[in-house]
């Protein structure tokens, strides 16, 4: 039995900035995660990720029937190796909007606390400006040779009414334009290169892959170590200081269930044993709800040399009045296919996607065994709202692909296709084909209501010495691509561990 100062229990974008601040404190870390090391080459090539879903690298999780989706059950691709998803994803680098931290009500986690520990983490290959810092462990990068149709894709939107956007973490983030991404010199900095990468050989650092999780040993109310699985090996790792669940939106409430965490009538039924009666663990789960709309090119597309995620534009639905905007389509100079539809051999994806969704949805344990997948419900578009933003996103998606500018490309629109015509129609492909953002977050909810999971220092409530660190303690989804936000809130756990106050002004 090993022991260590700190337990983080993921290797995703969170417990990554937490394992090297902890380390950089003088501190032993002990980090587990489920999946291998991040050895495979399409992690890290920037074009390489659509080669990882549903791979040794990805949890593949399959939600319950959507009964607001044609009862489909959803895909949802989640990082299972160092890096977590980070290491999966697209490699967007986003904030989102001051207003999305200021609507989180949670004291010390409002923009202005917040913003700085984005800067801290940043390190811009363009140099510092008013919105970006240099020095961070985590590479920032503006796409330097936008693909072609990419480029056609911006002068579309402008042409269809959206302004330009240089900088989407910027003040204003509507308009379209190109992203930055995660990358440094043609390779993917996922967060686990980036913060643990140059520290691997710190002595004060184990890293235990392979490793299922079952669950916290809790004695005497308090966070012990945890008990894990390896290569069908129980074994338990202590914690001398406290133990981090950093195991993301779908891992960690399951973790904290099996636990004796959440819901007591609900653990009670699976026979585990009840340490704090929580409610709230595995409720208010939420994503940014995502379709294609596909085009068959006339001529095979040239490869890129970023991300294939290369532009896209944040607008209003009709009626929206908040502060930030509440739609985000994306452009792919590739076949992103929408479920139902055929896939050309030759095209490209304007994917519409919707960024404050309110349908909330829920995740439950099926058993008391880790290697059971969890019950994962989204109840995705069970809110009106979420369906009609949607849906203007998609007829937004298709006045921007008619414009003109890409004529040298389109053939035909295959999804969804010259036959939809109405409102109706649109409805229709919306509850056939949406998928996913791969933004999934709220399920061990940050506040200070009663059914909060942990409160504003993250610590789970009930249960002394055991926090939660990772995008699952957000309130509420923010306007973007939660990458940088999980990173964030690893920097922000790191403070609170130690101990410290908000981050001195980074210099910009």
């Amino acid at each position: 039995m090993s022991s260590s100062d700190y337990v983080i229990v993921g290797a995703g974008s969170a417990g990554s900035a937490l394992a090297r601040r902890l380390l950089d404190a003088g501190r032993t870390v002990h980090v587990l995660e489920a999946g291998p090391a991040d050895v495979a080459e399409e992690i890290h090539s920037p074009q390489g990720w659509p080669l990882l879903l549903a791979g040794p690298q990805d949890w593949a999780v399959m939600t319950v029937p959507q009964k607001h989706a044609n009862n489909r059950s959803l895909f949802w691709p989640r990082g299972k190796v160092l890096g977590g998803s980070s290491s999966l994803n697209g490699m967007i680098y986003m904030r989102g909007h001051a207003s999305d931290y200021d609507g989180w009500g949670v004291p010390g986690w409002g923009w202005d606390d917040v913003r700085p520990l984005f800067l801290r983490s940043e390190d811009h290959l363009a140099g510092a400006g008013e919105h970006h810092a240099t020095g961070g462990p985590l590479p920032v990068s503006p796409i330097a040779h936008p693909h072609p149709a990419a480029r056609a894709f911006v002068d579309a939107a402008v042409a269809a009414g959206h302004k330009r956007n240089e900088d989407f973490n910027g003040d204003d983030m509507r308009g379209v334009g190109f992203n930055e991404m995660t990358v440094r010199d043609g390779r993917r900095m996922s967060a686990w290169q980036s913060f643990v990468g140059p520290v691997l050989d710190d002595p004060n650092l184990t890293v235990t892959t392979g490793a299922l999780i079952d669950r916290v040993l809790v004695e005497n109310g308090r966070a012990a170590g945890v008990e894990y699985i390896v290569d069908g090996q129980r074994r338990t790792v202590r914690a001398a200081a406290e133990v981090i669940l950093s195991g993301g939106t779908i891992g960690s409430p399951a973790i904290l269930q099996r636990s004796g965490i959440g819901d007591a009538g609900h653990l009670r039924d699976l026979g585990i044993d009840v340490v704090a009666d929580l409610p709230g663990v595995g409720e208010n789960l939420h994503d940014h709800p995502l379709i294609s709309v596909v085009y068959e090119s006339v001529k095979p597309l040239p490869a890129g040399r970023a991300n294939l995620l290369e532009a896209q534009f944040y607008a209003d639905s009709t009626g929206w009045t908040g502060a930030a905007p509440d739609l985000q389509p994306l452009f792919l100079h590739l076949v992103y296919p929408a479920e139902g539809y055929e896939m050309p051999e030759h095209g490209y994806t304007i994917a519409a996607g919707i960024v404050a969704p309110k349908s909330r949805g829920s995740l439950r344990i099926a058993s008391a065994d880790p290697a059971v997948p969890s019950l994962v419900d989204p109840n995705i578009l069970a809110d009106p709202y979420d369906l009609e933003a949607l849906c203007d996103a998609i007829e937004m998606s298709r006045e921007v692909g008619g414009q003109r500018a890409f004529d040298e490309w389109r053939k035909r629109e295959v999804a969804p296709g010259p036959d939809a015509r109405t409102r109706d129609d649109i409805r229709e492909f919306a509850r056939r084909s949406v998928g996913t953002y791969h933004h999934q977050v709220g399920t061990c909810r940050m506040g200070v209501d009663d059914r909060s999971v942990v409160d504003e220092r993250l610590r789970v409530r009930g249960v002394e010495g055991l926090r939660v660190a990772d995008a699952s303690i957000m309130p509420v989804v923010p306007s973007c691509n939660t990458n940088a936000p999980a990173i964030m809130v690893g920097e922000k756990a790191a403070d609170l561990v130690l101990g410290q106050g908000p981050p001195a002004t980074v210099d910009v």
